[in-house]
């Protein structure tokens, strides 16, 4: 078997010229594995060959399939889901800085599956006397600005958005985080592997895996139509113990005795 790789180094604006190479060559399945707008621009390039996307958003909000159960025509994939488990987030690191009365989300503006996050973790965090203030970084060089914003809009707390990008600037997110000594929260594991202070959600890599069973079995002949839209349902709260100490942050015994990992 043969992959061809196809990489658009963050411009969107390259997803139609590349699906048009891809669908040309007539590979056997094309696998949208970088979130939303791929994955819809892979919808709008062909209606025959079939279609594999992992996402952290709704699919059926954002156009990608009629239903979960029934996706119909040529797609199908995994999603996370993680931007339902905002809310989450806002309640794990408000426990951690119940002192916060500004927490800041970090998402890309360009990534459409944010918006269902907004809108929940808005409502969240009005329910909670939280002021929610909204920082946007679509590329590398827009880190450290947002970064150097936290002090001004009186943040307490950070969280970060569910990003392809972002899970690809893991150590560079958690560096700035701890270079200015900013509580933070991510939406995967391995960004608290990687010295981040605490995480809720799934390992980056776990809807990978179950949407590469997905191209395997489609190119052994199964059609997307007939294989539902899997939802990651492993949801695991790690706390670095070890970044906390560093912070001069004491974890609360209670998060300590609910979480799924430790590391000290």
């Amino acid at each position: 078997m043969a992959i061809e790789y196809r990489w658009a180094e963050g411009h969107h604006d390259r997803f139609p010229s590349l699906l048009a190479d891809l669908v040309s060559r007539k590979v056997a399945v094309i696998a949208a594995f970088a979130g939303t707008p791929p994955a819809l621009a892979a919808k709008a390039a062909t209606t025959t060959l079939p279609i594999v996307f992992v996402t952290s958003g709704d699919p059926v909000a954002a156009g990608l399939v009629a239903s979960l159960a029934r996706p119909g025509g040529n797609i199908t994939g995994v999603t996370s889901m993680a931007v339902e488990l905002g809310p989450k987030q806002l309640e794990v690191v408000r426990e951690l800085v119940p002192t916060a009365r500004v927490i800041a989300l970090l998402v890309n503006p360009d990534n459409p599956a944010n918006a269902g996050l907004l809108v929940e973790a808005v409502k969240a965090a009005a329910t909670r006397g939280i002021e929610l203030h909204v920082l946007h970084a679509r590329n590398e060089s827009d880190f450290n600005a947002a970064f150097a914003a936290l002090p001004s809009v009186g943040a307490g707390a950070l969280m970060i958005g569910s990003d392809p990008f972002f899970n690809s600037r893991v150590e560079r997110l958690v560096a700035l985080a701890l270079r200015h000594r900013m509580p933070t929260i991510y939406p995967f594991r391995e960004y608290a592997m990687a010295g981040g202070l605490l995480s809720y959600g799934d390992s980056i890599t776990g809807p990978y895996r179950v949407a590469g069973a997905y191209v395997g079995r489609i190119v052994g002949g199964e059609k997307p139509s007939d294989l539902p839209v899997q939802q990651s349902t492993k949801v695991e709260l790690v706390v670095n113990l070890k970044t906390a100490n560093a912070l001069g942050f004491s974890v609360p015994l209670a998060l300590l005795v609910r979480a799924d990992e430790v590391i000290e």
